[in-house]
């Protein structure tokens, strides 16, 4: 142990002893048992209340926030709850944040779970990756697309998303009890109709059935709509809908078995809106998908 550490401990030590020892022994014999004067223990003293002071009202700030994102980690914290901090008074920083966390056990521990929906085992044609090098540059340049599975009571429930790749919005979704067709179809016509004449240049997905279909290429096509897709069914080519996905459910409680599809839906749609709006993203310097999307636009 370092000594700035063991006199740290031993002040610890020292405070915890006249606690106990109040009533029978005063503070001049407890300090001297442990050779430190009286007046070293009431600057300690302060110092460890003022701490724990900052302690609970971080805490109490922290957990406000955690009202709305449950899950938001500590970097984003930092930066979503600056000035919070200020109008506190506080100055806290992103080690004393993680220290504060990790002492009340509020750090955010990911899960991970698979369960697998695409089937590119078909015969519908597959399109290749054109999308590889490509620099993305604005709003609406690509979207990508994909499905993650939601449970509840009664089984799987499928939440199709298609996300604009540069400002990380999500512009359609649909949550179905079935990986059909339909939904699929019914989250794009969604994107396609909030985007208006802002059509994406680009159209980009793993080798999914429900991709590959004539229905939803035939979509596609009619709006000039480049379609693109992963090759060798690889998750890396579609990295941002997988991390999206997993936003979804590691940060917004989508992860829960649902009652009912009709509460799925609810916790779906209050955890897109979140997503879109309130949560800030380390990728688009601490902005929120909603701000880019729309101030590039």
């Amino acid at each position: 142990m370092c000594p700035r550490a063991k006199k740290k401990a031993k002040y610890q030590a020292l405070i915890k002893a006249r606690e106990k020892s109040r009533g029978f022994a005063s503070l001049a014999t407890v300090c001297s048992f442990f050779g430190l004067k009286r007046d070293a223990y009431y600057k300690y003293k302060r110092r460890a209340d003022k701490r724990l002071q900052i302690e609970q009202k971080t805490i109490q700030i922290v957990k406000q926030r955690r009202k709305s994102l449950p899950r938001e980690g500590t970097r984003k914290l930092i930066k979503s709850l600056d000035n919070n901090f200020k109008q506190a008074g506080l100055n806290v920083g992103r080690d004393t944040l993680f220290n504060i966390l990790r002492k009340h056990n509020m750090l955010i521990h990911r899960k991970k779970a698979h369960h697998k929906t695409t089937n590119s085992f078909h015969r519908f044609y597959k399109y290749k990756n054109i999308i590889k090098d490509l620099e993305i540059k604005e709003p609406n340049q690509v979207w990508v697309s994909d499905i993650t599975y939601i449970r509840t009571i009664n089984g799987f429930s499928y939440l199709a998303l298609i996300t604009d790749m540069y400002s990380r919005k999500i512009v359609g979704y649909d949550l179905s009890d079935s990986l059909e067709l339909a939904g699929c179809v019914r989250a794009l016509q969604k994107a396609l109709k909030q985007s208006g004449k802002r059509t994406p240049q680009v159209h980009h997905s793993d080798r999914g059935i429900q991709y590959c279909s004539n229905l939803y290429t035939n979509i596609l096509r009619n709006k000039n709509i480049k379609i693109s897709m992963t090759e060798d069914n690889h998750c890396y080519e579609n990295a941002l809908a997988e991390r999206v996905n997993g936003i979804l459910k590691d940060e917004f409680y989508l992860d829960q078995t649902f009652d009912s599809l009709k509460h799925a839906k609810r916790a779906a749609k209050n955890a897109i809106n979140l997503y879109n709006s309130i949560r800030l993203h380390l990728s688009l310097d601490f902005k929120t998908p909603e701000m880019v999307y729309t101030n590039a636009a």
